[in-house]
């Protein structure tokens, strides 16, 4: 059975134009990398656990930023190369990502050096135009972007 994740695509409207709210994976394995990195905040549901309030938790443990659930948008459900399903919410808001902080998790770096050292699990967040995310984020998780876009252009 694939694992499944929860996450919240944050957008907010800029001079009629929309913006989303990505995250950059934290830890050595990723500080190099850049488009088709980024993601929404997200992570895995817990057994029993309802998919909204995982999205909900993880996005406040992902980036320290609690936000107000109105009116959110449910998307599609969409599949990562890795197999992983991802649901994810759209809701209307806003954060500063200078204000950003990360749970953290731990791992032995250098590798077979024996130590273990701490790393944030996102290094940063940023505001993108739809255009500039679609070049930014997982491509797996592209579509997400473009059912926001219809979705709000429908309302």
């Amino acid at each position: 059975m694939p694992k499944k994740s929860a996450g919240i695509l944050l957008y907010r409207k800029r001079k009629g134009d929309i913006e989303v709210f990505l995250v950059h994976p934290g830890g050595p394995l990723w500080s190099k990398k850049d488009k088709g990195y980024w993601s929404i905040p997200k992570g895995l549901i817990e057994e029993g656990e309802d998919i909204f309030e995982t999205a909900l938790r993880e996005f406040k443990e992902e980036t320290g930023f609690s936000i107000e659930p109105k009116n959110p948008i449910s998307l599609s459900p969409v599949r990562l190369k890795s197999g992983k399903i991802v649901h994810a919410f759209a809701i209307e808001g806003d954060c500063d990502p200078e204000k950003l902080s990360s749970n953290t998790f731990r791992m032995e770096w250098p590798p077979k050096s024996g130590k273990i050292r701490e790393f944030p699990e996102i290094d940063r967040g940023e505001w993108f135009s739809l255009e500039e995310a679609k070049r930014k984020i997982n491509i797996g998780q592209v579509s997400l972007l473009e059912e926001l876009k219809r979705r709000l252009k429908a309302q």
